[in-house]
């Protein structure tokens, strides 16, 4: 399998839609090639279909046969490229880092960093009980384990 070929064919697809960004590409055993791609607001199942076309049309069965499987990310799966945060950006996010864990909502995602804010139920200073206060945590990508979408139905 050409790898370098599956490579330019997918950025020359990819070229096609600026709004569209690679997750993954791996090449797996007996020839099977994954592609996980996205877009800045989703990805329609006619592109995952016109990629893999680009791809499947350009390469040479006879040569060598091989499995392409060209799909969206899973939501379930973590979030890997910095274009996946912006996209989550007001959507509620478990990340988990170097220092701790945090939940929050993320309300920016900029070049270094992601910024997550949530409230908290924290003992008064003075008195008995506890208040609501509003906490952020600004948090380094290269300090980021691993960060999810928190589903909520």
């Amino acid at each position: 399998m050409n790898q370098q070929l599956v490579k330019e064919l997918l950025q020359e697809a990819l070229d096609e839609n600026p709004s569209l960004f690679l997750i993954d590409l791996q090449f797996l055993a007996n020839n099977k090639i994954k592609v996980i791609v996205d877009g800045d607001s989703g990805i329609p199942l006619s592109e995952c279909v016109r990629i893999s076309r680009n791809i499947e049309h350009n390469l040479d069965r006879e040569a060598k046969d091989f499995a392409l499987e060209v799909t969206s990310p899973d939501i379930s799966h973590p979030l890997k490229v910095k274009r996946q945060y912006a996209k989550n950006v007001n959507r509620i996010l478990k990340v988990e880092t170097n220092e701790g864990k945090f939940e929050g909502t993320l309300v920016e995602a900029n070049e270094d960093t992601i910024k997550l804010k949530w409230k908290a139920r924290e003992p008064k200073e003075i008195g008995k009980g506890k208040h609501t206060v509003e906490k952020e945590a600004v948090i380094q990508y290269s300090n980021i384990k691993e960060a999810k979408v928190k589903i909520i139905f």
